[in-house]
């Protein structure tokens, strides 16, 4: 049996340009051999971390969907965050999910991760911020490591991402990983 593979849809928006790869990603991942499983954050409640710390007693407080997800996370061998740019950083759902993993980051540990990033903006460098943002989390997970980078600039509308040779991308790292 393969990896356990976690995708990690993080836009709002439902089947968007961010959605079209990680569907990518789940295919070649798939056919490798491997568990697939992608959740999108699209829909799902997700609260902002309070700073409570209850989570230090166990569970946190919240009544939302995140213990569930943080759950797959911490059995999945591979964890691919995908989300658009939004003010060249991630979507805030992604975010506040990375946020409530503050129970259990340390636990997060030995993953390989991949990061699926799309925007409008068609320059290049303006990804950067929202890597570096990715990166910040993986660096507080244990012996974990980037694996891998796809990214399409100049994708808006729905759609505006059929052709883009990202997707192929997408299919070859899911293949690969």
């Amino acid at each position: 049996m393969g990896k356990k593979v976690l995708i990690i849809g993080g836009s709002p928006r439902k089947d968007g340009n961010s959605a079209a790869l990680c569907e990518q990603f789940a295919k070649g991942a798939s056919e490798a051999g491997n568990q697939v499983e992608y959740i999108s954050l699209s829909g799902k409640k997700i609260g902002f971390c309070t700073a409570c710390y209850a989570c230090e007693g166990g569970e946190c407080p919240q009544k939302d969907d995140v213990p569930g997800i943080i759950a797959k996370m911490l059995d999945a061998d591979v964890i691919v965050l995908a989300t658009p740019v939004y003010f060249y950083t991630m979507s805030a759902q992604l975010k506040a999910l990375i946020d409530r993993s503050v129970m259990v980051y340390p636990k997060i540990a030995k993953k390989e991760f991949y990061f699926i990033m799309t925007m409008a903006d068609t320059t290049v460098e303006n990804f950067r911020g929202t890597l570096e943002a990715l990166r910040g989390f993986v660096m507080c997970c244990e012996d974990s490591r980037e694996c891998g980078i796809i990214s399409a600039a100049g994708v808006y509308q729905k759609g505006e991402i059929s052709g883009n040779p990202a997707l192929e991308e997408g299919y070859n790292a899911g293949k690969n990983c």
